[in-house]
């Protein structure tokens, strides 16, 4: 990446260019599985009020990617959320965000374990988490936005 990557907190003017990022109705269920598409930045923030550590990846003043972290667990997080805006795909803008999301669940919630959930359907999802080491520990049946059958696979790596 030409420029270098920063892991922010989210604020209130990057809500409208993160909820561009889901561009067709099968991404933002991916993305948010329970959002209307297209998705709007009071669908967003809705969202992000029900969880924690909502962050932006930014280069320079350019909102990049997002995820926060929506339950705790034990010695676990759920990171969820996650999405990287489409010209920026396939730069190592999301192994750059979910190694700080990582990072932030064990300095700022003494994790030390991370999970993720992530469709089937979501092949360049399942290649990223298995490129950065999550490994699959359950998987349940869902219907997707159509109704149709889909299972999502939960995920998990150490924090370190």
């Amino acid at each position: 990446m030409p420029a270098r990557l920063l892991l922010r907190p989210v604020h209130a003017d990057d809500l409208a260019r993160v909820a561009a990022f889901a561009q067709t109705p099968e991404e933002l269920y991916y993305l948010a599985p329970r959002a209307r598409f297209p998705l709007d930045a009071a669908q967003l923030a809705d969202s992000i009020a029900q969880r924690s550590d909502s962050n932006v990846i930014c280069r320079g003043d350019e909102v990049l990617g997002f995820a926060n972290i929506y339950k705790r667990e034990g010695t676990a997080c759920y990171v969820g959320n996650v999405v990287v805006a489409p010209q920026a795909r396939r730069q190592g803008v999301a192994r750059f965000l979910m190694e700080g999301m990582a990072q932030l669940a064990a300095a700022r919630h003494a994790a030390r374990e991370v999970r993720v959930s992530c469709f089937n359907g979501n092949t360049a999802g399942l290649l990223l988490y298995a490129r950065l080491g999550y490994t699959p520990f359950a998987l349940e049946e869902r219907s997707d936005w159509q109704g149709r059958p889909i299972v999502l696979l939960h995920l998990r790596r150490p924090c370190a």
